[in-house]
């Protein structure tokens, strides 16, 4: 992963930062990618969390990519359904 530094990779795997962003059965909007992009304006680190059953592993994958490259962000860490995007 792109040089992320320690320290934001250890914010971001700390229990104390709680998802802020949830994608539900709506899915993928544009206002989704909107309040990610509001959200990373504010702070460095935004954690997300899909609902399960949502999308299958690949799509997973895909999604994360998306997100990142539409938030202009970097992709900290994914565990399962959760996600943390961190703001270059």
């Amino acid at each position: 992963m792109n040089n992320i530094p320690s320290d934001i990779k250890k914010s971001a795997l700390s229990r104390d930062l709680k998802p802020t962003i949830r994608i539900g059965k709506s899915g993928l909007t544009d206002n989704l990618v909107s309040e990610i992009v509001t959200q990373l304006a504010s702070k460095d680190l935004v954690k997300i969390k899909v609902n399960r059953g949502l999308f299958d592993k690949n799509d997973l994958q895909q999604l994360w990519e998306h997100l990142a490259a539409s938030s202009n962000s970097t992709i900290v860490t994914v565990r399962g359904n959760v996600g943390v995007l961190w703001k270059r």
